[in-house]
């Protein structure tokens, strides 16, 4: 499924980024720390959060990340959008919740990112 699909199946509003909407979605990542999502965010996951600042470009960028969606409505900062377009990184707004927006991309079929720390990731290492 490429971001432009998930972004018309889901009713997102593109702010920036619209020429690489046609990359491929890999899985799904939430989190509102940096840190954690350059550790366990996966190449071509999109990302869930309520930033809106300019270093979600940067954290996007160097993952990798197909895209950022902004959730609760929230607007990118105008330096935000700005970089995002120069970047080529898809950053879109959806009035939905966190939880709702998540739920929603599960139901679709988007699989979530294991962080490599969690149980899960350990559980999951273990059956390969």
């Amino acid at each position: 499924m490429t971001v432009r699909e998930v972004s018309s199946k889901l009713g997102l509003e593109v702010k920036a980024g619209s020429a690489r909407l046609d990359r491929e979605v890999t899985g799904g990542y939430a989190s509102d720390l940096l840190s954690d999502v350059m550790a366990n965010a996966g190449e071509g996951n999109v990302w869930i959060t309520l930033h809106r600042h300019p270093n979600v470009v940067a954290v996007a960028v160097s993952g990798g990340l197909a895209g950022v969606i902004l959730v609760n409505g929230r607007e990118p900062e105008e330096l935000t959008a700005e970089k995002a377009e120069e970047a080529g990184v898809p950053i879109l707004v959806s009035s939905l919740p966190t939880f709702e927006l998540v739920g929603r991309m599960h139901g679709m079929g988007i699989p979530g990112q294991l962080a490599s720390g969690s149980a899960g990731a350990r559980l999951n290492a273990g059956r390969m």
